[in-house]
């Protein structure tokens, strides 16, 4: 089988596979080695001998997920405002636009924390409400009904993503992108196809991901040459870097990838702190945040380990600070440091629980960490395991 016929098997580039062939990029990932496996059609076992078997592997896949967001997403589905379509007013009384400001930072805040067993409820009633508001709202308020509308359907597209329900997240951002238009808010779209470029990533869809993030790119870019840009669009582009070396990493391109984390170190420079523009969080902890992401998914765990040691991620949300302690145990996994993952996976569980123990990334760290422990499992990782349905 040629490099290119067993890179479209897998859905991954052609480069990624001669990095692997030529032991450049390590397969450690057991989800991996059974996609390469199913590629090559043999077993598990004769990729990786030591590999658990592919029906534990199967068994541990089959495993029930959380449905935290699925009253969010019964929610989502048809039109969340028909009724509104069939009577002239709403039939109960509408909130003023300051409620429901409110009401959209408290979104952000519950995803920002991962709790999104509150959030679904409270977005679940939210949408609804704001729908059937901006079709009756005098014109004057059309406007800022549509942003908040916008910042709405963000959250969701974003929790949906961090639960591993593309699809919805997909819908989320796509309702995101009309509502900003609406608004006549340009930045909100940027913002928009941001979430929608993290939907596309986790259904795998690389491409579409990377058109996305780079058609903002492209007009901003130029923008940005402007000594007075403003912060916001300096975030939103330094953001939409971050994404495209995601896109890079995974794709095993290390040349581009390193040029994104570069371009964004950049801009968080010229920014010169922390800032949270469109609930990206960008700044420079969360450039070096993705640093040591990349590095983990381009198999460089050395790197990523250096890089982590100098990151203060205190002052993100906890939702940031878990990622990067869950990137942390996925790059001492790599190195094969079983106890110093779990630490990781445990402080970052302590930060936001229904993350960790929800993440399709940190199920995969687990299940690597039993097979690395063999017979002597540590109880703290048995206990995690139980609690995150890894078995």
């Amino acid at each position: 089988m040629s490099q290119s016929d067993l890179a479209v098997a897998m859905g991954r580039s052609e480069s990624w596979v001669s990095q692997v062939e030529r032991g450049v990029q390590p397969v450690e990932r057991l989800s991996i080695l059974q996609a390469l496996a199913d590629a090559l059609n043999v077993s598990v076992r004769d990729v990786r001998p030591d590999a658990a078997p592919a029906e534990e592997v199967r068994a541990e896949e089959e495993q029930p997920k959380s449905n935290d967001l699925d009253g969010l997403r019964v929610a989502l589905t048809g039109h969340p405002a028909l009724g509104s379509l069939f009577q002239e007013a709403p039939a109960e009384p509408t909130p003023s636009l300051g409620d429901f400001g409110r009401r959209v930072e408290e979104a952000w805040t519950l995803a920002h924390a991962s709790s999104y067993a509150a959030l679904s409820d409270h977005l679940a009633k939210l949408l609804p409400h704001i729908e059937a508001a901006v079709r009756h709202a005098p014109a004057s308020e059309r406007a800022e009904l549509h942003l908040l509308r916008a910042k709405a359907y963000q959250v969701a597209a974003a929790s949906f993503t961090r639960q591993d329900q593309a699809d919805a997240a997909w819908v989320a951002a796509d309702r995101a992108l009309e509502a900003a238009e609406l608004a006549g808010q340009p930045l909100e779209v940027v913002a928009s196809l941001f979430r929608m470029a993290h939907a596309f990533m986790r259904q795998q869809h690389m491409e579409q991901a990377e058109q996305a993030a780079r058609s903002a790119v492209s007009v901003m870019a130029p923008r940005a040459e402007a000594p007075a840009c403003p912060p916001q669009e300096l975030s939103l582009l330094g953001a939409m870097n971050l994404v495209l070396a995601v896109i890079n990493a995974r794709e095993g391109n290390r040349g581009r990838t390193h040029e994104h984390i570069d371009r964004a170190r950049e801009i968080a420079a010229r920014l010169g702190e922390d800032r949270n523009d469109f609930d990206t969080e960008f700044g420079p902890t969360n450039v070096e945040i993705h640093a040591v992401s990349t590095a983990v998914e381009l198999g460089d765990a050395g790197l990523a380990l250096e890089v982590a040691q100098q990151v203060d991620a205190s002052g993100l949300s906890p939702e940031r600070q878990s990622r990067f302690l869950l990137d942390v145990a996925r790059a001492h996994a790599q190195r094969r440091h079983v106890g110093e993952a779990t630490a990781a996976l445990l402080e970052a569980e302590a930060l936001a629980p229904e993350q960790i123990q929800d993440h399709h990334l940190a199920r995969e760290v687990i299940r690597d960490l039993l097979q690395l422990s063999g017979p002597r499992i540590p109880e703290s990782l048995r206990d995690l395991a139980e609690r995150s349905a890894v078995v």
